[in-house]
């Protein structure tokens, strides 16, 4: 509401606003026509345009192949332009299924499922909801990652926005390009921090595409109201400079003044054109870039960084469910991250945060609970002025500690927690001594994709000698340990930013609280 007073600006009055603007209604569509009710159609205001023919099977939202029935294929002129059998959705997923099993390597699973998303979204959606289990590391972490890497290799058809440094000024009529006028989720990413993997350019679309397909198949998001984008401002990857199958601008990246006119230029663009309420996802931003973005817009538009805080919720979700099996209180137990980035600093946060509304303690009290371990060693005070900003909450008193085994080993933790993006860093004498302390050690690997995982599932239950209680950002299979099987968790932002974007959307909220966070945890 307050946003909408600044916006009428020098008007003289509410009534002087344009009641077909964008910037009216704060996001909220007029299905029913009322508010241009009394005013003089030109057409039948009931009708529309239905794609028909060779270009109804040629768009996916609508193509169904052979699921056309008969009175279908009269009604909407594919006579001739299908084989003559018919064939039902059930027995298309059957088919598919068993094509994409044949196939040996991962990405050639994704290829064959993006290409099913080109040609028939509706079977696409069909399959990844009846078969989310198995095609779940596909579409998303750990395939995806190597589907970015080689993005532009395996580039063939168009999704989402691009909008590089060659838009600016023009940002707003880039949005008026994309087809659908109701846009109700959009994830947006810059390309700096793809996963474990690093600076991807352009080609991190691909971790777009893939949240957003989860959207709809474990959100139940419609597909029309999504919107992936990728703002291209460069790449510092040389070998990405160098690819002649590269996609985005051939520079190296722009920073300051420059990006932040960019963002600045998207946000309010995106505002004014889908209105207050629809959401924006930031996704795969670096560190310098992602906290300042969510500082910067968290009060004046409806975001959400999912690395920061989907992350952090879905880990505090985990270790609550695991206090069952380990015993005590959040408040009892000691944490030691490795990795004080994104991921690090929003989960610290959010289970400080729980346990000061658990316990009444003021978060500044409950946060000296939790340790992180950067590049440099143990995050303690004697450091503080060197720190960045979003890290000088966890600089504690304590004598310097150059390395994770010899943290470990001063404080003790109950809790290990890994978000550094570098694997094989839980090593054997890290997973040893931490058990040496703890009955039931609880490790948390969540570093993505696998290849990047602290350690492996087979690792911490088999250093542990079984008593490790275990899970990991991308899947590992289960483990059989002196006779007896274990299965890993996933602690993966799947389980969370589906439903808490569902959540805001119909909610009609206009703004994200820790509050919200907290609960979808539960």
């Amino acid at each position: 509401m307050e946003s909408t007073f600044n916006e009428l600006g020098d008007k003289a009055s509410v009534l002087d606003f344009d009641p077909k603007s964008a910037d009216v209604g704060g996001g909220v569509e007029d299905i029913y026509g009322e508010d241009t009710a009394t005013e003089d159609q030109l057409v039948t205001p009931w009708t529309y345009s239905v794609a028909s023919g060779y270009s109804l099977l040629r768009d996916p939202q609508y193509n169904k192949g052979l699921a056309f029935t008969e009175k279908e294929r009269d009604t909407h002129y594919l006579r001739g332009l299908l084989p003559p059998a018919t064939c039902s959705q059930q027995l298309q997923e059957k088919k598919l299924m068993n094509n994409i099993r044949q196939y040996q390597v991962p990405l050639q699973k994704y290829m064959a499922l993006t290409e099913l998303q080109e040609r028939n979204e509706r079977l696409f959606y069909k399959l990844l909801i009846d078969n989310v289990e198995e095609l779940l590391p596909i579409v998303y972490t750990p395939t995806v990652g190597e589907a970015c890497q080689k993005f532009g290799s395996i580039f063939r058809r168009p999704q989402g926005l691009y909008i590089s440094l060659k838009e600016k000024g023009k940002v707003l009529e880039v949005l008026k390009n994309w087809p659908e006028r109701t846009v109700q989720v959009i994830v947006v990413t810059d390309g700096e921090r793809i996963l474990g993997l690093g600076d991807l350019g352009c080609q991190g679309m691909g971790i777009p595409v893939g949240k957003l397909a989860l959207y709809t198949a474990l959100g139940g998001v419609r597909p029309s109201a999504c919107l992936p984008i990728t703002i291209d401002v460069g790449t510092n990857n040389k070998q990405l400079l160098e690819d002649e199958f590269y996609i985005g601008l051939r520079q190296k990246r722009t920073t300051g003044k420059e990006y932040a006119d960019l963002l600045d230029e998207f946000m309010s663009a995106v505002k004014q054109n889908y209105g207050e309420k629809v959401l924006i996802q930031f996704e795969d931003f670096a560190n310098h870039n992602a906290f300042q973005l969510l500082e910067k817009y968290r009060r004046t538009h409806l975001v959400f960084n999912d690395d920061i805080q989907g992350t952090a919720a879905v880990v505090l979700a985990g270790v609550v469910a695991a206090l069952r099996l380990v015993g005590g209180s959040l408040s009892e137990h000691k944490f030691l991250f490795l990795g004080a980035g994104e991921a690090g600093t929003g989960i610290a946060e959010l289970i400080a945060l729980e346990i000061s509304k658990k316990t009444k303690t003021p978060v500044e009290e409950t946060r000296k609970k939790i340790w992180l371990v950067d590049s440099k060693g143990l995050i303690v005070s004697s450091r503080k002025d060197s720190l960045q900003q979003f890290k000088k909450p966890w600089a504690h008193e304590h004598e310097p500690i150059d390395n994770l085994l010899d943290a470990v080993k001063a404080i003790k933790p109950t809790v290990l927690i890994g978000s550094s993006g570098v694997g094989r860093t839980f090593t054997k004498e890290v997973i040893e001594a931490v058990s040496s302390f703890n009955e039931k050690p609880l490790i948390l690997a969540l570093s993505n994709p696998t290849s990047q995982s602290e350690c492996t599932a087979e690792e911490a239950y088999t250093w542990s000698k079984g008593r490790a209680i275990f899970a990991s950002g991308s899947p590992f299979d289960p483990v059989e340990y002196n006779g007896k099987v274990y299965v890993p968790g996933q602690s993966n932002n799947a389980y969370i930013f589906p439903g808490f974007g569902l959540g805001l959307v119909i909610s009609g909220a206009i703004r994200v609280h820790d509050d919200m966070l907290l609960a979808a945890c539960k």
